[in-house]
């Protein structure tokens, strides 16, 4: 049994994933294997989300303490992994999604983004919406679709003009 000291460090590790996190996700686990886990932890970390198994008494501590996660309390019961992620926001919805299509585990239970509350049936919500680096690329391509259109029409009316430059050259030596 831990101590309290150790009870101590490990809410001041989920205080201080809980205030350096943009989003948290919380997964029911119950059911899937060691192996299972491991595969499941090792897709999290390849796109730089943090899954953590704690016991759920230590995280509703830390969640006292940094406060904003009232919504959340009932869902600190079962077996739950919690999933920690400051730049892709969609990130751990989309793994969890996929996840599910293989092993129809683990139960998505809710999250916290930025604030805002999402219950269990909303994965796939989460799961659509686009990544940082694609919705930069969105507005990368708007930004510069005008500017595309700009050149495209400067390059028309230059071989408009050159064509009819050479039409009239033609008619002066004729």
């Amino acid at each position: 049994m831990p101590t309290l000291a150790e009870k101590k460090a490990v809410v001041e590790e989920i205080t201080d994933s809980l205030n350096e996190s943009k989003a948290l996700y919380i997964a029911n686990y119950k059911g899937l294997s060691v192996s299972e886990i491991n595969e499941l932890r090792a897709k999290f970390r390849q796109q730089d989300v943090r899954f953590k198994v704690y016991k759920n008494t230590l995280v509703k501590r830390a969640m006292d303490e940094v406060g904003g996660f009232d919504d959340l309390f009932p869902h600190l019961e079962n077996q739950n992994g919690f999933a920690f992620t400051d730049d892709e926001l969609a990130a751990p919805a989309k793994i969890l999604k996929d996840f599910n299509k293989e092993h129809d585990k683990p139960q998505f239970v809710a999250a916290l983004i930025e604030g805002e509350y999402y219950k269990e049936d909303q994965l796939d919500t989460l799961a659509a919406m686009k990544s940082k680096k694609e919705v930069i690329g969105d507005i990368m391509g708007l930004l510069m679709s005008p500017v595309q259109n700009i050149v495209n029409g400067l390059q028309s009316q230059g071989e408009t003009i050159a064509g009819a430059v050479k039409t009239i050259a033609e008619k002066a030596e004729s």
